[in-house]
């Protein structure tokens, strides 16, 4: 009996599990199967979107090039258009040959009026004139003899000191009272009481020349800062000169070249 009862129940849990095996492979099978078809639905529309995709971005490019054409186009007839209204402002504004422009007449005038005929008939040029600087020409402030002569390298006897001195101008005998002329134009420096030869005035040249009348007795014709002409009055002989007051009446005559005494004699004509 208890053989039998165990065979009875091998049996039956043997059944159990052959049933069990089949139930989970079937199982296995149904679910194997679910995913698979839910795999080709999914490859299905992917495959969908993308023959969509595709589409558009046909589409998008099939747009931009019809886009470029049309701006190239354009760009073509705006080019076209540009060169011909171009060409027909230079065609406008080309004077015919016939025509002469108008600063070419102002020119050609102007050129007529600043140029002269020599006696030769060839035309020549003018020529602005260039200042030219007139030559100094030194004339005696007043007629008389020179009694003491220029020494500037030598000596010379002082009645009234006494004693051998150097003598950087000319001293030119002359009465009190004559009338003292400027040796050539130019400008009053300056009129001074000197301590040594008395009143004097100093008038200034060009080219940095001076002259220098001393031992005057008066100088009520000029002023500082006057300017002067040849042989215009500026003072009279007099004889205020202490370093020769012993000596006849006289005038006390100097140039100086760039602040330098110079022999008068050499300069006066």
């Amino acid at each position: 009996m208890r053989r039998n009862f165990r065979k009875n129940s091998n049996y039956v849990d043997s059944k159990v599990i052959t049933f069990s095996v089949l139930g989970v492979l079937l199982l296995a099978t149904v679910v194997f199967g679910i995913l698979m078809y839910g795999k080709n639905i999914d490859d299905n529309v992917r495959s969908g979107q993308l023959s969509s995709e595709q589409i558009a971005s046909l589409t998008e490019k099939e747009q931009e090039s019809e886009s470029a054409s049309t701006k190239l186009g354009k760009s073509i007839e705006e080019a076209e258009k540009e060169n011909k209204e171009k060409t027909t402002t230079s065609t406008e504004n080309k004077l015919p040959d016939t025509q002469i422009p108008v600063n070419n007449i102002v020119k050609e005038e102007n050129k007529t009026q600043n140029s002269s005929t020599n006696k030769n008939g060839v035309t020549a040029a003018k020529q602005t004139p260039k200042e030219v600087k007139k030559e100094l020409a030194f004339q005696k402030p007043v007629e008389g003899e020179v009694m003491r002569q220029f020494a500037k390298d030598n000596l010379v006897y002082s009645e009234t000191l006494s004693e051998w001195v150097t003598h950087l101008g000319i001293d030119i005998k002359a009465e009190k009272t004559t009338v003292v002329n400027s040796a050539e134009e130019g400008k009053i420096k300056s009129i001074k009481n000197d301590p040594r030869y008395g009143l004097t005035v100093v008038v200034s040249h060009q080219d940095g020349f001076e002259t220098v009348y001393a031992n005057l007795l008066s100088a009520e014709f000029v002023k500082e800062g006057d300017k002067v002409t040849k042989g215009q009055a500026i003072g009279t002989v007099g004889n205020t000169g202490v370093f020769e007051s012993m000596d006849e009446p006289h005038l006390h005559f100097e140039i100086l070249k760039d602040s330098i005494q110079v022999d008068p004699s050499i300069y006066i004509k």
